[in-house]
């Protein structure tokens, strides 16, 4: 359990941080940016779950803790060293990746299948995921190219690979199950 009783603590005044290791690392290290996204992500959730109903809240909740269970992930580096830890890393798992699949094609099964992209809006919530939507193949794209340097959890990356996926399927389901969706008109505008 953490325990947090003060919260600054002066050790990053100089521009790094502490990893889950001990380690220390520049505040701009890809580590920290690809844990940062995820965290970035989160909060972008929270707000999403402000404009979402019980069952839709429910899910978003799940993925926040989630979404926290990424950040210890990558907070740790040299998953080799995980036997040799103090405690066992917190690391995410393949059930965690099975059960956004499972959710996914669950509100897909509902879904009429597009004819045109559709652009980000229609409802308030709508509007929302496709936020979470894009921070989430951002934070992706950050722990791929981290995974380029160092060892990355692969159900890490497959997580985050889905979780915008779910995010898309979520905010058509948001749009009256996809028939408020704005669809693209290519060159309307010429």
């Amino acid at each position: 359990m953490v325990v947090l009783n003060k919260i600054y603590t002066r050790t990053g005044d100089k521009g790094d941080t502490a990893l889950g290791n001990g380690s220390r690392v520049p505040k701009h290290n890809a580590r920290v940016d690809a844990y940062g996204t995820a965290d970035e992500l989160n909060c972008f959730v929270g707000i999403a779950r402000l404009a979402a109903k019980e069952e839709t809240d429910a899910a978003l909740s799940r993925i926040q803790n989630d979404l926290f269970d990424i950040g210890a992930d990558l907070c740790r580096p040299d998953m080799k060293a995980d036997a040799e830890a103090e405690y066992t890393p917190l690391r995410i798992v393949p059930e965690q990746v099975d059960r956004l699949e499972r959710e996914i094609d669950t509100m897909n099964a509902s879904l009429e299948p597009l004819r045109s992209f559709i652009l980000p809006g229609g409802s308030e919530l709508a509007a929302h995921l496709h936020v979470c939507r894009t921070v989430a193949r951002r934070a992706e794209r950050l722990t791929v190219l981290l995974a380029e340097q160092e060892d990355v959890n692969e159900a890490a990356v497959r997580y985050l690979n889905r979780l915008s996926d779910w995010f898309f399927v979520a905010a058509r389901i948001a749009n009256n199950v996809g028939k408020d969706d704005v669809l693209w008109v290519p060159g309307a505008n010429r």
